[in-house]
């Protein structure tokens, strides 16, 4: 009864943070608007990313960052500054046709792993991702757990962050949002990359160093 109730209470509270609006949103919505698959794909690499963190706070997490701030401090840095190259990269591209994009010339397969690793990646360079799994698990974790318990929790938040994405993927590679995309996308797309840079210089400056 109580790894069930944990079971819940840390699937409700990963499925806010997924829906929550931020870094890996952007990159997702913007990436499926440009090709289904490869929206397809960066949900999968979102949910590769939920995995590790799930993995990672099973194994002690909460524990590490409490024991070795100067571990926070790197991730901070590391992960605005991913942020704000992700975010060069959307603004510099914003002028560039969906259809004569560079990505377009290669194989299916590439650019589905670009876009599974360009997933993982950003769900891993947030370090607000790794403060809030670890306070979930920490506060919902029962004392002691099973392996099949640790598997169940494994496997829901996978299904929890990429069926998220996936969502979206689906809904912004559709006709219609598609086409909202396209007619402005010079000025989404610098918003967009605005938003990543601004979201990747607070996370640095915000770093305190221990």
């Amino acid at each position: 009864m109580q790894e069930l109730t944990s079971l819940l209470g840390i699937a409700a509270a990963i499925s806010i943070g997924a829906a929550s609006p931020g870094p890996s949103f952007v990159m997702v919505a913007r990436t499926a608007a440009s090709s289904r698959p490869d929206g397809l794909c960066a949900a999968l690499g979102m949910g590769l990313g939920g995995l590790v963190f799930a993995l990672a706070s099973l194994l002690g997490l909460h524990s590490l960052l409490l024991a070795v701030p100067s571990f926070f401090w790197m991730l901070q840095v590391a992960g605005g500054l991913y942020l704000a190259y992700l975010g060069i990269r959307i603004w510099r591209g914003a002028k560039t046709p969906l259809a004569t994009a560079p990505v377009q010339s290669k194989s299916g397969s590439a650019t589905a792993v670009r876009s599974l690793a360009l997933g993982l990646a950003t769900q891993l360079s947030n370090p607000k991702t790794a403060i809030v799994y670890a306070s979930v698990f920490a506060a919902f974790l029962p004392a002691t757990t099973s392996l099949l318990f640790n598997v169940a929790i494994a496997g829901l938040v996978f299904a929890i962050e990429a069926g998220w994405y996936v969502l979206v993927a689906l809904v912004l590679s559709s006709i219609g949002p598609r086409t909202r995309y396209l007619r402005p996308k010079t000025w989404m797309d610098r918003a967009a990359g605005g938003v990543m840079v601004a979201l990747g210089v607070k996370l640095v400056f915000s770093a305190h160093h221990p």
